[in-house]
């Protein structure tokens, strides 16, 4: 079965290291492992093809300029017909999956247009995003592509229930919109829970314990609460090292404030970290933080916790969305108040003093990883999904 994967996204470096980059290439992968012919056209490659990924045909989708945010979305959607012009001359394809992007709508109308399976991810309200977070030019444009590409889609894949919701305001969009989270590459992660359970059955009240994040350090992931709750744990004299996995536009104000604290000795930034070297930092996390801040709508997938498990590393997240549906309290993580440090560090001091806790919760995370989580899993079930639109040519 032949696969048109679209993203059309410039923010999304598809062989960098984002979370977003993460989702494409697994997805991908997972796909060619059962047998399909997969064609990869992007906005923006941002490193390195991996290994697995040698043998996909890749597609470069026409840079956009970078005048300004209005030129670059005029010129974004006016590619549209370029793209659509690149899968006439790629197909015929059985299924189009496309990661939706502000300005994209080829890949729908593509699918529309050939009768074939058109299948929209949705990843987060995009255009609420925009505006909150950065600059949203030609905010109708952007409307009239969500209900055009919501309204084409044979199916939608939302990766969290809040993502779902937000689709379900969309008339045309109900009854169309399956949840599908994220996933993680069981394999990868192996060495690195096996590691840990090795450590973890060392470890006694007295050692020293690492926490650890992963992520991009964005205000949007809570970092701040982890680093006061950190910091209170060093002034109750716990031994503990924060191992901060990532890079991003908060490093500068968390570096600035570990700084103040007389903390930095105790602390390691990383920066970017490729994703295939991901699992050996994640081997030396004796306990793994998600602190996500209140929101008001929570949608995302959060593809750290899923690593973090995978990884067999006890899982401290807090009380936000959906996450009580990830993260099942004192089974395979611990959940806690968000924005409240002391409820955190509270939270960490008890594992620290119960190591068979520890490895308990992290044995736990690992077969919740295994049941539940991996990739393969995730793509098999947007398969099913694409056969019940009635409109593949071929058996998936």
């Amino acid at each position: 079965m032949r696969v048109a994967y679209i993203c059309a996204d410039p923010g999304i470096p598809v062989f960098g290291t984002k979370g977003a980059s993460v989702h494409v290439q697994e997805v991908v992968k997972a796909m060619l492992s059962r047998g399909l012919d997969v064609t990869l056209f992007a906005q923006r490659l941002g490193g390195d093809v991996p290994e697995a990924l040698k043998n996909v045909p890749i597609r470069k989708l026409e840079t956009l300029p970078k005048d300004s945010v209005e030129i670059r979305a005029r010129a974004a959607l006016a590619a549209n017909a370029k793209v659509e012009a690149m899968l006439e001359a790629e197909g015929p394809f059985d299924l189009v999956y496309e990661r939706y992007s502000l300005w994209s709508s080829a890949g729908m109308d593509f699918a529309k247009k050939h009768s074939c399976a058109g299948i929209l991810e949705v990843n987060a309200p995009l255009i609420e995003e925009q505006k909150k977070h950065r600059e949203l030019p030609l905010e109708d444009e952007a409307q009239r592509i969500a209900e055009s590409v919501f309204a084409a889609a044979d199916a939608m894949i939302a990766v969290s229930p809040g993502v779902k919701q937000y689709l379900e305001t969309f008339e045309k969009a109900r009854g169309r919109v399956h949840v599908v989270a994220n996933g993680v590459a069981l394999d990868r992660f192996a060495p690195a829970a096996e590691k840990n359970a090795r450590r973890l059955q060392t470890l006694t009240p007295s050692s020293e314990v690492t926490i650890g994040f992963l992520g991009t350090l964005k205000p949007w992931h809570g970092l701040a609460t982890l680093v006061e709750a950190w910091a209170l744990l060093r002034q109750r004299g716990q031994d503990v090292r924060l191992l901060i996995v990532g890079d991003g536009p908060e490093h500068e104000s968390l570096h600035n404030r570990i700084d103040a604290l007389g903390l930095l000795e105790h602390v390691e930034f990383t920066g970017a970290v490729q994703p295939e070297n991901v699992p050996e930092w994640l081997g030396r996390m004796d306990i793994a933080v998600a602190p996500y801040p209140n929101m008001e709508h929570f949608y995302f997938s959060p593809l750290k916790i899923y690593e973090y498990m995978a990884a067999g590393i006890p899982v401290v997240t807090t009380k936000v969305g959906h996450l009580e549906s990830v993260v099942e309290h004192n089974r395979n993580g611990m959940l806690v108040e968000a924005e409240n440090p002391e409820k955190m560090a509270d939270c960490i001091a008890s594992l620290i003093k119960q190591p068979a806790e520890l490895r308990r919760l992290g044995t736990s995370a690992r077969q919740t990883a295994e049941q539940e989580h991996s990739w393969l899993a995730a793509v098999d079930r947007i398969l099913r999904i694409a056969a019940d639109t009635g409109r593949l040519k071929k058996t998936v």
